[in-house]
């Protein structure tokens, strides 16, 4: 038996499942030489660009040092916490919001929050509608659990929103979800708060769980993101006046992560039904036990996430200037389709070459880290059709995490983007088989010929 070989089968979904992209975008990084004033430039991983403020930290140094942190505490969370939490939303969302600590369970980061709900809503075999370019980690999550994702597809001519029409058209009798994102992950699209209304009102048409993934909502500027929270006015009922609440369809999805710049500390909230908690308490009993209690018991002190709002305000506005930077500065032949939140779509100028090659090369070659369309989708799904994007173009979109660098860093990146374009013109002009293959010059030489570009396996 050679080194490595198992004598045991794998499960067909976990071979099924593609591997983790990160890890693959990192192999590329390992490969880039840096030189002096040249390092390497990260916008690859949705990561917060500053530390959290010395408050939190003190308060998570104070709590990590208490003997209480060291056991543990309910399935779904921190009673403390989840109260504080009941109220923060609040001040998001509106304070008449119908929000309480029974609607709140706490998780192990988001994608904890996600799974542990899907597992409650459907089966092997059932199916998820998710808008393409999806989040990879909850199509992986479904494809692990036997559940199909159906891809909604979203156009650059609606800036990658999805639309509830196309929508209505993919619900079948199996099923049981619509998940969202929005802010986007990874188009960075902000869907407004009319278009998450008309979602939950398709979910209600057919008795559909909408699940909506917030993890970006403290970087819309201004808020508050939706109105789905707000009590809903009586509808007369056979002389009967029946109140219809979100908790009989929506579930609200959120992370510590990105407002609280603590990725590390592993927190993630839900926000639903009580009655839908009880048997998401079953999954988070299994998945994981409870909930690292420090954070918890950090964000539990008295008054400190309130204390915390100025800072995720300052955050927020600093990377709304960001983007404006990363939009004044991008080359003109690269061109924006969606941005906002923690990211930026951008359509590469190389005709005819995947978004994974130019994303390889960018990281090897040119020392700039991002993320490919083709980490976001499906390759074999059909795309384009009347008024679509044709396969060639949807191709080339790259994810920019703007979040996770500074201004400076920026402004290296479109310049070393500018570069590439540069290297292209000249090489047009001049290149030859002999030349060297650096700065793009075989993908142009290949482009030059009108000879398909050999895609790499993925």
């Amino acid at each position: 038996m050679s080194p490595g070989s198992l004598a045991f089968r794998l499960s067909r979904s976990v071979l099924s499942t593609i591997s983790p992209p990160i890890p693959q975008a990192r192999k590329w990084a390992t490969m880039y030489v840096p030189k002096a004033g040249r390092p390497l430039l990260d916008m690859s991983q949705g990561v917060p660009g500053v530390p959290p403020p010395k408050i939190l930290l003190d308060a998570l140094s104070k709590a990590s040092l208490s003997p209480d942190a060291c056991g543990y505490c309910p399935p779904t969370g921190e009673p403390s916490l989840r109260h504080a939490m009941a109220q923060e939303m609040k001040t998001v969302y509106g304070q008449a919001a119908d929000i309480t600590s029974d609607d709140i369970a706490i998780t192990s980061g988001c994608n904890m929050a996600f799974i542990a709900t899907v597992m409650c809503l459907a089966d092997a075999g059932d199916e998820i509608i998710l808008p393409v370019p999806w989040y990879f980690n909850h199509q992986m999550s479904l494809n692990l659990l036997g559940i199909k994702a159906v891809p909604l597809l979203t156009c650059t001519e609606e800036g990658f929103t999805p639309s509830p029409h196309t929508c209505a058209s993919l619900i079948s009798s199996k099923t049981r979800a619509i998940a969202l994102v929005t802010p986007n992950n990874p188009t960075g699209a902000i869907y407004s708060p009319a278009l998450i209304a008309s979602f939950a009102d398709l979910a209600k048409q057919h008795n559909l769980a909408l699940i909506v993934d917030e993890t970006y909502r403290d970087f819309i500027n201004p808020g508050p993101p939706h109105s789905l929270f707000s009590p809903l006015p009586p509808k007369p009922y056979h002389g009967a006046h029946l109140t219809k609440s979100w908790r009989e369809t929506f579930v609200h999805l959120f992370s510590f992560s990105k407002s609280y710049c603590i990725p590390g500390h592993r927190l993630g909230l839900i926000a639903a039904s009580p009655t839908l908690l009880r048997h998401i308490t079953t999954t988070l009993d299994c998945l994981q036990i409870c909930p690292p209690r420090p954070p918890q018991l950090a964000f539990a002190s008295p008054s400190l996430l309130p204390s915390l709002r100025p800072s995720i305000l300052a955050n927020a506005t600093a990377l709304v200037e960001r983007h404006r930077l990363f939009r004044e500065l991008l080359p003109e032949k690269w061109i924006i389709g969606a941005q906002g939140g923690y990211f930026a779509f951008v359509k590469h100028p190389f005709m005819g070459v995947s978004a994974y090659d130019v994303c390889a090369r960018l990281a090897t070659e040119v020392g700039v880290l991002t993320l490919p369309m083709q980490f976001f989708c499906d390759e074999d799904m059909e795309v384009g059709g009347e008024g679509g994007e044709v396969k060639g173009d949807w191709e080339r979109w790259i994810r920019f995490s703007v979040a996770n660098v500074d201004d400076e860093k920026v402004r290296r990146v479109c310049e070393r983007l500018k570069e590439c374009e540069e290297t292209k013109r000249r090489n047009l002009k001049s290149f030859t088989r002999d030349s060297p293959d650096t700065l793009f010059p075989r993908v142009n030489w290949l482009i030059e010929l009108g000879q398909p570009f050999a895609q790499k396996g993925h």
